[in-house]
This record gives structure tokens, sequence and C-alpha cells, in this order.
């Protein structure tokens, strides 16, 4: 019974550790979702947001490594559990004729 146990508490954590582990869209994840990449907390996340939306979408992880705070140690933490598919913000265009 005891080795049941163990077996069960075992594929708990295994599931646990795989929902913890979800992918993130780094293009459409809103701040609260980006909160759950290892490092990143309340004020790199909004940083992460603010960047995207004066910038346009990111293409890769050096992309994400612009926005201040960012720094190699966040991304190789993170480089597996960050995707760049969603569609962000398009990138502001700039103003022609005055229009």
């Amino acid at each position: 019974m005891k080795l049941l146990s163990s077996v069960a508490a075992g594929f708990l954590l295994a599931f646990a550790s795989l929902a913890w582990a979800a992918s993130v869209d780094i293009n459409s994840a809103d701040a609260k979702a980006l909160e759950t990449l290892d490092g990143i907390g309340p004020s790199k996340a909004a940083a992460i947001v603010e960047y995207r939306s004066k910038n346009g979408p990111f293409k890769s992880a050096e992309d994400l490594g612009k926005v201040p705070g960012i720094g190699e140690a966040t991304l190789s933490k993170n480089r597996s559990n960050i995707t760049f598919g969603g569609k962000a913000a398009a990138k502001p265009a700039d103003k022609k004729d005055g229009k």
C-alpha cells in the first residue's frame, strides 16, 4: 500500500510540474501570464507588455532581450517555455503627410 501511495504521489508531482512549465506566447500573453515565467515579476511583465505595444511582436528570444530588465540569465531560464506565435498589437505606423 505504501508503494502504491508513493507511485501515486510521483504521478501527481509529474503532472503538476508539466502544468507549471506550460508555454507562454510572449506576443499574446497578458502581464499576469508573463509572471508565470521564471524571474518575471510584475514590473518585468509590465515592461514586456509596454515594449511589445510600442515596437510590435517579438520574433525571437533575442528581441525579448531588448526589454529593459530582461537579461541573458532570464532568457536562458525561459527559452524552452516561451513561444512567439500570437498576435500582438501592431507596431504603430509612422504618420505621413500630417495624417
